[in-house]
């Protein structure tokens, strides 16, 4: 009998269960090394390195960051979101220049006045220059509609785009905690099913704080990864709309600026000029936090690039226990050796002992690798592992007087009816076990990340950053122009107003005096005349 191999096997595939908590118990409180890189390529004897993430780090009193690409590490984030300071700085001067412009304003308007001379001369040179102003401000209006339609559809594939990489990663760790779900309801079934036999204490003793165990780390994952696609999810959306709000009032007010210069509603036209310029400001801030945004993409794109070299040795072992699951990999080796030589054994005293009247199909390859191969290299009559407790049933009993079926003890019926339940519930559970602690879920996600949403996902970044520095340009261009014919403006119809008056009054009072000369002449001569007649 082969009870007692039997016993040894169920013994060996137990020890299986303390697999998931000795690695799985490793997800919290992981942190980077400190002087990790992002890409380390190894090709022979040659090694490339390539990292994006050095940089200046505000935190770290402006010393270069080199710790490599790494979310749980404040001074990587920090160093990032430092690589928009061009926008930020670009911001805060476009900012107090308007401030200082407000005040020269104030202060002109109750100090400055301009003389006749003056004024003629400027307002000779506005009317030269109205017309090109004017047609400046219509090419740079169309140049901002245009940057507007850009930033607007690169921020919607943008948005689309996180979206479906954020799903997929969520996913894959909802997946994760569903094959670790689906092992604990395995062993439990497993407990039960050996409760009864020889081993059933061994089997208590290993399987109930195994799989409550790896219950409470599936609760865990499953918690975080909602609690992670709220998150991510509500910052998108806010982002996206944030985005798409000022731009589109900002489009608003530009085009109102332009009509309102070129009706001349210099009241309207003042106002809509301190909104432009304060919208141009959001323009800089959102233009340096998307460059942020794009040098993160590209920093994770590349990370998983890495990953696909090497998944147990990068920049997202930070995050990814890739490196701690390698012991779990042993483990499943001498598991699948171990079922190997089981059914080996038995099939081979099947063949010798009882004239090969059937035969087991081997789930695992042979040595060296023992892959789990369950459909090949089987004869169509062998019996699979899953139909043994029903062929058992159909070709044992235990009753002295049956006919036609191998006489055993109610006992070892029990037990190998419990032992080949158990190996068959292993064996269901065994490529999730297999593919969760090799790291393929992940690395088969991060492939589709790669392969479909990493370029469009570095481009679209680009684009929305390119848009919005294209579109503040042209906003500060176009905010000047229109400061300065309004300015001219102001100027040029204050001067009217204030000195157009008087200059007619002499005018008109100089050609009456002459008419009245004219006309004291005219009676004098003919006075004269009459007199001679």
């Amino acid at each position: 009998m082969e009870f007692m191999h039997r016993g040894k096997v169920a013994i060996t595939l137990l020890l299986f269960a303390l697999l998931l908590p000795l690695n799985f118990i490793n997800l919290e409180g992981l942190s980077a090394g400190s002087e990790r890189r992002l890409v380390e390529l190894d090709y022979g004897s040659e090694t490339y390195q390539s990292d994006y993430t050095v940089r200046i780090d505000p935190l770290d009193n402006f010393k270069k960051y080199k710790g490599g690409f790494d979310i749980t590490n404040k001074h990587y984030w920090s160093s990032t979101i430092f690589t928009g300071i061009y926008g930020y700085v670009i911001a805060v001067l476009w900012l107090l220049c308007g401030l200082g412009y407000g005040l020269f304003l104030l202060a002109s308007t109750y100090c400055c006045k301009r003389k006749d001379r003056e004024f003629k001369k400027r307002s000779t040179f506005y009317k030269h220059c109205y017309l090109w102003l004017t047609l400046s401000a219509i090419f740079l209006t169309i140049l901002a509609i245009t940057a507007t339609g850009l930033v607007l559809g690169g921020n919607a594939k943008l948005r689309s785009r996180a979206d479906r990489v954020v799903d997929i990663i969520i996913d894959t760790a909802d997946g994760a905690s569903e094959t670790i779900y689906a092992t604990t309801r395995a062993l439990r079934e497993m407990n039960t099913d050996l409760a009864h036999t020889d081993i059933g204490h061994q089997a208590s003793h290993f399987l109930v704080p195994t799989s409550n165990s790896l219950d409470r780390h599936a609760d865990d994952i499953h918690r975080e990864a909602m609690k992670n696609r709220r998150l991510i999810q509500k910052v998108l959306e806010i982002v996206y709309v944030v985005t798409t709000l000022i731009i589109s009032l900002n489009l608003v007010a530009l085009i109102a600026l332009t009509v309102s210069g070129i009706l001349k509603y210099r009241r309207t036209l003042y106002m809509l000029i301190a909104a432009c310029w304060t919208f141009t400001v959001f323009c800089w801030l959102l233009f340096g936090a998307y460059f942020f945004i794009a040098s993160f993409a590209r920093d994770a794109c590349t990370a998983l690039e890495s990953f696909q070299i090497n998944p147990y040795n990068n920049s997202l072992s930070s995050v990814l226990p890739c490196d701690e699951l390698l012991s779990a990999e042993s483990i499943l080796y001498n598991v699948s050796e171990g079922i190997h030589r089981v059914v080996h054994t038995i099939n081979r005293a099947l063949s010798t002992d009882y004239g090969n009247v059937a035969q087991i199909c081997n789930p695992f390859s042979g040595p060296p690798d023992y892959n789990y191969k369950p459909d090949q290299n089987c004869p169509s009559s062998a019996i699979k592992i899953g139909d043994l407790p029903r062929i058992i049933k159909m070709s044992t009993c235990t009753d002295t007087n049956c006919k036609g079926g191998v006489l055993i003890s109610r006992r070892d019926y029990n037990n190998i009816e419990a032992y080949t339940t158990a190996l068959k519930r292993l064996l269901d559970v065994y490529p999730g076990m297999e593919s969760l602690a090799e790291c393929n879920t992940v690395y088969d996600s991060f492939s589709d990340i790669l392969d479909k949403h990493s370029e469009p996902l570095k481009k679209n970044a680009h684009m929305t950053w390119g848009g919005l520095a294209f579109l503040s340009v042209v906003m500060v261009a176009l905010v000047l122009v229109w400061t300065f014919q309004a300015y001219h403006e102001q100027n040029h119809h204050h001067n009217f107003d204030t000195s157009i008056k008087p200059h007619s009054s002499t005018v008109d009072m100089l050609e009456l005096g002459t008419v009245k000369e004219a006309k004291a002449d005219t009676n004098l001569s003919s006075v004269s005349q009459m007199t001679v007649d």
